[in-house]
């Protein structure tokens, strides 16, 4: 389900991060994901994609394959959005930081990019996925 308030502005142009979020996902290997804007000051606010790959731990992959990987879902949200969305930067973590009944918190996500103080969540499931990202 798409979420209508979180729409980035890059050089220009609305993008939604649930659209984004959507093409990702679709790609082969990726379980999940969570995109945020990061601050960029020649094109505004620039899609960063955090992606946790299915039933496989980044740390033993090797980086040929996880450039493989990365290269992928930039070109899959190039052709299926278009250039102009085109991706700030792909992170492949092993978890995203969620709330107990299992949110993404971009929001906190977004701060923490982006080194805006943030507070973490009460309601976050793990701290220490932050210390991740």
């Amino acid at each position: 389900m798409t979420r209508v308030d979180d729409v980035i502005n890059t050089s220009g142009h609305r993008i939604s991060t649930g659209r984004l979020e959507e093409v990702i996902n679709e790609t082969p290997g990726v379980v999940e994901s969570a995109v945020v804007g990061f601050n960029d000051p020649l094109r505004g606010e620039c899609p960063l994609a955090f992606i946790v790959l299915r039933g496989a731990n980044s740390d033993s992959m090797e980086e040929k394959e996880l450039n493989k990987i990365k290269g992928d879902v930039n070109n899959k949200v190039r052709n299926d959005v278009g250039a102009f969305a085109r991706l700030f930067g792909v992170i492949i973590v092993n978890r995203l930081p969620k709330t107990r009944s299992g949110k993404i918190v971009r929001g906190t996500i977004k701060k923490l990019v982006n080194k805006i103080e943030y507070k973490i969540p009460a309601t976050i499931d793990d701290p220490a996925t932050l210390d991740e990202i």
